[in-house]
């Protein structure tokens, strides 16, 4: 039966043997795992995670997709979910969730930041991004690619770059490259922001004009008597400052 990919969905389906084994190695399924796929797509990583673990979950928004899924699987292999991921409650699947897929890239980062508000649920995910975002994800301070979703992500989670995926490995091949990505939920105990709203606020505002100092970004928030006070040199760029420097910003104002 065959599919034609959707543009509205963002579906470029993966094809290469060689990756999808490699990206099986990187997700080492259990037995005992509680695996959840969103967008199954055409079933490349969702045979061998679903062989390797016995049951998994799937997200699935596509009805001819959840069609394919529903004569190929038993009920006992897979359950589906055809709904929105993000839209899905995904705590509703209870703890220590193994979250994986192969994110669309029209919905990516609003997904992860969908997925951040489970991190308490989840035990680790392993995603293939658009690798633009992925070097996002990671990226460390005074670089180009440290931004608003690297604070916001890095906060939550400890992040790993783990390989590229070229853009050959895809039906059709996409115009981006893409990368895999692990990320591992911190320890509650390091989260030490007081309100996380007033968090995402000051690094919306920080990073809301890149090439504008704290002083003028951040001015409806802090004076110069509070950039003394944190210690932070307000001639700076958001993009100087760490992940920890933005918490001790929001527990101040907090």
């Amino acid at each position: 039966m065959r599919h034609n990919p959707r543009k509205r969905f963002g579906q470029n389906f993966l094809v290469d043997q060689h990756m999808i084994a490699q990206i099986i190695t990187e997700i080492h399924p259990q037995k005992s795992d509680r695996l959840i796929e969103i967008g199954p797509g055409l079933g490349a990583l969702t045979r061998p995670l679903r062989q390797a673990a016995g049951h998994m979950h799937v997200v699935e928004i596509d009805r001819d997709i959840v069609a394919r899924l529903e004569k190929e699987f038993t009920p006992d292999q897979l359950t589906i979910h055809a709904t929105d991921a993000l839209k899905f409650d995904f705590s509703a699947l209870g703890g220590k969730l193994r979250i994986v897929g192969n994110l669309p890239y029209n919905i990516s980062t609003p997904l992860l930041f969908h997925l951040s508000q489970f991190s308490g649920h989840i035990l680790d995910m392993h995603f293939m991004l658009q690798k633009e975002v992925v070097d996002r994800m990671v990226g460390a301070p005074a670089t180009s690619d440290y931004g608003r979703l690297s604070v916001m992500l890095q906060y939550r989670f400890d992040m790993e770059y783990v390989f590229s995926v070229p853009a050959e490995s895809f039906r059709p091949v996409p115009k981006v490259e893409s990368a895999i990505v692990r990320m591992i939920p911190r320890d509650a105990s390091t989260r030490i922001v007081k309100d996380e709203a007033v968090f995402s606020q000051i690094v919306t505002a920080a990073f809301s004009q890149r090439r504008k100092t704290l002083r003028n970004t951040l001015q409806q928030h802090l004076t110069s008597d509070d950039f003394s006070a944190l210690g932070i040199d307000p001639g700076l760029r958001a993009e100087n400052l760490s992940v920890s420097e933005f918490a001790a910003i929001a527990n101040f104002l907090s």
